[in-house]
């Protein structure tokens, strides 16, 4: 039975200030039904939210005036602002500084190689797992991004990649500011809403998610549908070395995260990459090359090897790339799949390790 008016309103201000593309599909139904609307409300709206990446409610014409007034005097949605804009006289790949609606800024990037477009993302504002050779890590953890600004994330870069490139983004790496298995909840509620064909649309093939070790949390990204890619940023192969420049391997040291990792139901054809940036003196000798091939064993995986990119006060020196040729080879030589990753973005801070997100609330500074 339909609600009076009255109870629709009183049920409706229940969720004052919700914001709605926080919400899953599931959630978006409760809401609905909830107010005394059939469930496919949630349907439309999911649709204009993320399909149409509409970010007003006055745009969803397909809703009555009543709803939409309702909805937009008692729920909001998320807003973000592109602050900044710098584009690498390099190779074209573009960093972007967001403003979020708390005064807090983070960094993407939309990294162009060739014709190829990938888009950088971040899962928090700074991070805690102390890296020493990574920028963020320097800002601490500020807070986790909501579900609904790492969805908008995505859309605001594809936006300007289409003003910008005439096309959006086609792959998406989870490998900006934060440790995104830190903020899981909300990564998995907004992994569902980009994979799901009325969402965003993209792919699992087509998204990776790299974190630096925590493997207890690894198993929930298999729990997906369609899990994405999955890539370790290992950077070491003793402990010792782990522990000095990855604080996160005192709780998951290499042999926990390693029997964690030979336990994933990875599909047929599927690897694992691990990331290894090389720093000079520190994980880059033949005998670190040695080691790596006994660690992979019995993993299918393939190597991404990564010249470290100075930061400011960065404590690492850069190798040379014939150095990284050389331990590469020791990989290939023993049937490892090693790549050496090309460096976009380096001259603009958007590369590897380099996202800073200076203007921080924090900070008070702000952008002119």
């Amino acid at each position: 039975m339909k609600l009076k008016k009255e109870e629709e309103i009183e049920q409706l201000t229940e969720f004052s200030d919700i914001t709605l593309d926080n919400l899953s599909k599931q959630e978006l139904t409760v809401f609905f039904t909830s107010i005394g609307e059939k469930k496919f409300r949630a349907e439309q709206v999911y649709k204009w939210l993320y399909s149409k990446y509409s970010d007003d409610f006055e745009s969803m014409t397909d809703l009555s005036k009543t709803l939409r007034e309702k909805l937009k005097a008692h729920t909001k949605l998320t807003k973000l602002e592109v602050a900044q804009i710098t584009r690498s006289k390099i190779d074209g790949s573009m960093k972007i500084l967001i403003k979020l609606s708390d005064n807090n800024y983070i960094e993407s990037v939309i990294l162009k190689d060739s014709e190829r477009l990938t888009g950088c993302i971040s899962s928090q504002i700074g991070c805690r797992m102390g890296c020493k050779f990574c920028n963020t890590a320097k800002i601490g953890l500020i807070r986790n991004l909501t579900s609904g600004e790492i969805v908008r994330q995505i859309q605001l870069i594809n936006k300007i990649s289409l003003d910008e490139f005439g096309k959006k983004v086609s792959n998406l790496v989870f490998m900006g500011m934060g440790e995104p298995l830190d903020n899981m909840d909300n990564l998995i509620k907004a992994l569902d809403i980009i994979l799901d064909e009325n969402g965003l649309g993209y792919s699992h093939r087509k998204i990776t998610v790299s974190t630096s070790g925590v493997s207890n949390k690894i198993i929930n990204l298999f729990e997906l549908k369609n899990a994405p890619n999955i890539a370790i940023s290992l950077n070491a192969t003793t402990d010792e070395t782990r522990n000095r420049i990855m604080p996160v391997n005192n709780k998951y040291p290499i042999k926990t995260l390693l029997t964690d990792i030979k336990k994933l139901p990875l599909q047929k054809r599927k690897r694992i990459t691990f990331e290894y940036v090389m720093l000079k003196g520190i994980n880059d000798s033949i005998d670190d090359a040695k080691r790596l091939i006994k660690l992979l064993k019995g993993i299918p995986s393939k190597v991404n090897l990564i010249s470290y990119n100075i930061t400011k006060d960065s404590e690492f020196q850069k190798i040379s790339y014939e150095h990284i040729l050389r331990f590469q080879k020791v990989l290939t030589d023993a049937g490892i799949c090693a790549l050496i990753r090309k460096s976009l973005g380096e001259d603009i801070d958007g590369a590897c390790g380099q996202l800073y997100a200076k203007y921080l609330k924090q900070g008070g500074c702000d952008v002119n």
